[in-house]
């Protein structure tokens, strides 16, 4: 298999957590590409979108839920995925994490502009949404112990990259139970494997 990436993609990392939690890390090979640049993603992928897996009978997945759940379904191990009653609850948290993530990254795609063409009024709008969705999960945060799930996986990298990109400054002040929950997720082989790096 093969993965397009960008090292500082929190999606890419929410991808590779779930292969080394699958024990699929090692089948994938990674090629790093930019989505802002015109190299070979668009062959596999005319929306350009990061992370994209090209599987090893040449499919080509993207949106990283998707990829997830191809390799939930592939590896080994309990399912990330559940199905039954529980489902809900697990993606619920996971709609969460993705809700953090996607505030995070339209923050950065901000500051890919011009800066006399930011939209302030923007960027404090992702922020709130990154505080109130931080505030939710600590009234949650009991519900975030057990075992992994893409749940805990996608909060877990949620809370990795807003600390690694300081959008809201240190998020774990007035948070003691969620920030407890992510210092033991966060020691996770899978989770110290794929940490970010510029």
């Amino acid at each position: 298999m093969k993965l397009h990436y960008s090292p500082t993609s929190p999606y890419v990392r929410k991808v590779m957590v779930v292969a080394h939690e699958k024990g699929l890390a090692d089948q994938i090979e990674t090629a790093r590409n930019s989505p802002w640049d015109d190299n070979e993603l668009s062959k596999d992928n005319p929306i350009r979108k990061i992370p994209t897996l090209v599987t090893d009978d040449g499919m080509a997945l993207f949106d990283s839920r998707v990829i997830c759940e191809y390799l939930d379904d592939l590896g080994n191990g309990d399912a990330l995925f559940p199905m039954g009653g529980e489902r809900w609850s697990v993606l619920r948290k996971a709609a969460m994490g993705e809700g953090i993530l996607d505030a995070g990254v339209s923050i950065s795609i901000e500051g890919r502009r011009n800066k006399e063409h930011w939209s302030d009024w923007h960027v404090d709008r992702q922020k709130e949404k990154i505080n109130q969705t931080l505030d939710a999960l600590e009234t949650e945060a009991a519900g975030l112990n057990g075992p992994v799930d893409i749940g805990r996986i996608t909060v877990g990298c949620a809370l990795g990259y807003i600390a690694f990109r300081g959008f809201v400054g240190d998020w774990t002040k007035g948070r003691p139970a969620l920030a407890t929950w992510y210092e033991g997720f966060s020691a996770r082989p899978s989770m110290k494997a794929t940490e970010h790096k510029e």
